[in-house]
């Protein structure tokens, strides 16, 4: 009698379970929208072929023209452009399941894009 529930309990524990996403990749989605901002865009400009990625509903609905609080974080073209390239290596250490390293990266990817207007 006891040998039906363990082996109902095993079959749930060997049973393939569907993929959740990462905290890392929602992270990563979240700054690839940043990116396709109207502020991205008034930052660096429209590139061929870029084409703006409707945002959250909460985003602010017009581009800011105040400065930001700190002006240490003025972003800048180039800045923007380092901050794709680590955007994408967050992604691959995301698949490799390195959450540590791909949470580190995203972490520069935001210090680089600074305050978006």
């Amino acid at each position: 009698m006891r040998i039906i529930p363990n082996l109902a309990i095993l079959a749930l524990a060997l049973a393939p379970l569907p993929a959740l996403a990462s905290s890392c990749a929602e992270q990563i989605g979240t700054i690839e929208r940043r990116l396709d901002s109207a502020g991205a865009v008034q930052v660096s400009g429209l590139r061929a072929g870029h084409v703006l990625r409707p945002g959250s509903l909460r985003a602010v609905a017009a581009v800011r023209v105040d400065p930001p609080s700190d002006p240490e974080t003025v972003s800048t073209p180039g800045h923007m452009a380092e901050a794709e390239v680590l955007i994408v290596r967050a992604a691959g250490e995301d698949q490799r399941g390195d959450q540590r390293a791909c949470e580190n990266t995203m972490t520069q990817a935001k210090g680089m894009i600074g305050a978006l207007p």
